[in-house]
């Protein structure tokens, strides 16, 4: 059984994507340009708001966390695992991290990507205010 979850964002024009191990979406709407990490702005959901069933799914290590990153026709996937240690219970910020480190804002660790290695062209565009972002985070249980 596949379980996901859908939000979208917009971009900013403080955005950067260069940060090299984590990446992340917030539901606030302003952005400091030292937010490198950011990729996406007024999110429509937070950690907290997914499924009792997604979450539950993400508490292995041996579940698989697909992340699809949409922009203005083009698409990114960002693959990583789930940890025990995911509380999913921050309301408005969301991070996928390369390391095993997992906070309340985390929601996959080990990822294969950050902010850095998004596809620049999907950076560019999340550079304006007009720009949506929508991504889906997907689990096989």
């Amino acid at each position: 059984m596949r379980i996901v979850e859908c939000l979208s964002a917009q971009g900013h024009p403080n955005i950067l994507g260069t940060h090299r191990m984590t990446f992340e979406i917030t539901k606030d709407s302003e952005l400091s340009r030292r937010g490198d990490c950011v990729i996406g702005v007024r999110a429509n959901k937070g950690p907290v708001d997914f499924s009792s069933e997604f979450k539950e799914a993400c508490k292995s290590v041996e579940t698989r966390i697909t992340v699809i990153l949409s922009v203005s026709g083009m698409t990114d996937r960002i693959h990583g695992i789930g940890s025990p240690a995911l509380t999913f219970i921050h309301p408005t910020e969301m991070v996928g991290r390369r390391s095993n480190f997992a906070s309340d804002r985390t929601v996959m660790v080990k990822a294969d990507k950050a902010a850095c290695n998004i596809d620049r062209h999907m950076i560019d565009a999340l550079k304006s205010s007009k720009s949506r972002l929508d991504m889906e985070l997907a689990v096989e249980v």
